[in-house]
């Protein structure tokens, strides 16, 4: 009549694996993974590096800005 309860540490948690964002190396998400995402601090700091250097870019359409998308101007003047 009693509850089953189910115990986490008989059945083995599976360790989620990520690939590196700069080489795409396995890394195991785990709290002994020092430098996680990456797999090494040269990743992470190659990652910084571009970031510093303004190599990552979200991309803008070429669109007007100032009309709406009924085609009426918007603009203040």
């Amino acid at each position: 009549m009693g509850t089953e309860h189910s115990d986490s540490r008989s059945s083995p948690k599976a360790i989620r694996v990520v690939n590196c964002p700069q080489c795409g190396k396995p890394v195991p998400w785990t709290a002994e993974s020092r430098w996680k995402p990456f797999c090494s601090e040269r990743c992470k700091m190659v990652d910084l590096g571009a970031w510093a250097s303004e190599s990552y870019r979200v991309p803008v359409s070429e669109k007007d800005d100032d009309k709406s998308d009924d085609g009426e101007d918007r603009r203040s003047d």
